[in-house]
């Protein structure tokens, strides 16, 4: 079986490793030769994460090589569709996939939605507010990243699963021995999520100095690097298990808005399965994620952060307790050997199906 892969980014993305390509050995193993394309190369993503913007010329080709793929097909037999083949353009455009007339798996793990239904501008509201509607009715599956993606995926379409984003942990794992320096209070994201940390910096730079520790960002780009106190520090694919198992103590801040409220957590995922307590703020699937004085805390306010994190750097036993609670809820709920067999076992019964329309009564949760 042949699947075309048309993922936003390349392997620079996050989006594009963790839902699609960490499972590829098991889709190869299960007979399921992968042929990814990605609407924009690497360069892009880089180009971004490094405060640059979108060079218009090159989004243009990109969307034209993307045109010319699809016309293309080359004997696939099934495509997973990462959220949408052609961002901010007209549903029309994303009825071309449908045309190749085979299984279609669509996955987000954002909520892509709130681009067009939020969008500052009432005329992209009124052209693009339900273009995702006509991209989850054609799908044969849909893999939405938590219950808040799946319940708008389930308006329209009754075969929806929810595979949270999860990380392989063979690799995702506690560091062998204790690190020496000042205890280490981290994050790690891209430029698009700085911006949720900002607000919270003069509080968390308070707690972290009084405390002697050091607050580490990794991924912030250009913004993290001007605040002074912030050791800001570039992401890199080589080193980012390195960089979070450097840290002590994990945090997720996010503002309760609707886009927030899509999140999957993922950050989380890695501090817990590197055997860190977490702070997060109580939104979305967070608040799933985390179980207060299990793994971790949830905090709203600054003065709540200030609590919990004072409370982590004074106790190196809580930290402990909490981080190894966490390490094994991510093993159970959210690791890639956990659900590998589940999403094969979707890719191999959308393919077997053969419909581009669901029936009803076949949701899934």
């Amino acid at each position: 079986m042949r699947m075309l892969a048309l993922t936003k980014y390349g392997r620079r993305a996050a989006s594009t490793r963790q839902r699609l390509m960490q499972y590829g050995p098991y889709l190869v193993n299960a007979g399921i030769e992968i042929d990814y394309a990605p609407l924009f190369d690497d360069a892009h993503v880089e180009r971004i994460a490094n405060g640059g913007r979108s060079d218009l010329l090159s989004v243009g080709k990109a969307y034209e090589a993307r045109l010319r793929r699809i016309m293309r097909p080359n004997n696939i037999e099934l495509i997973w569709l990462y959220c949408e083949a052609f961002p901010y353009l007209p549903a029309f455009f994303e009825r071309l996939v449908a045309r190749l007339d085979v299984p279609i798996i669509l996955d987000y793990d954002d909520a892509i939605f709130h681009m067009y239904d939020n969008h500052k501008r009432s005329f992209v509201r009124q052209i693009l507010g339900r273009k995702l509607e006509t991209t989850i009715a054609q799908a044969s599956a849909v893999t939405a990243g938590n219950e808040y993606l799946g319940a708008y995926a389930r308006r329209i379409n009754s075969n929806v699963h929810i595979i949270p984003t999860v990380v392989d942990t063979t690799s995702y794992r506690p560091r062998d021995q204790n690190r020496e320096g000042p205890l280490v209070v981290g994050w790690i994201g891209s430029p698009s999520t700085w911006r949720y940390v900002e607000p919270l910096l003069p509080t968390l730079l308070e707690v972290v100095r009084s405390k002697g520790a050091v607050f580490r960002a990794v991924g912030g780009g250009p913004e993290a690097a001007r605040w002074p106190g912030v050791d800001a520090r570039d992401w890199s694919e080589a080193t980012e298990i390195q960089d979070v198992q450097a840290m002590d103590i994990g945090i997720m801040p996010v503002p309760d808005e609707p886009w927030a409220r899509g999140k999957c957590g993922y950050k989380l995922i890695q501090y817990m399965a590197c055997g860190l307590p977490v702070v997060a703020s109580p939104v979305g699937v967070n608040r799933q994620i985390v179980r207060e004085n299990v793994n971790g805390f949830v905090a709203e306010e600054g003065s709540q952060w200030a609590s919990a994190l004072s409370r982590l750097i004074g106790d190196s036993a809580l930290r402990v307790r909490l981080g190894q609670a966490g390490c094994e809820i991510v093993k159970r709920d959210y690791s890639l050997a956990a659900y590998a067999p589940e999403m094969v076992k979707i890719v191999k019964e959308t393919y077997l199906s053969g419909k581009v329309s669901i029936p009803a009564g076949r949701a899934r949760s």
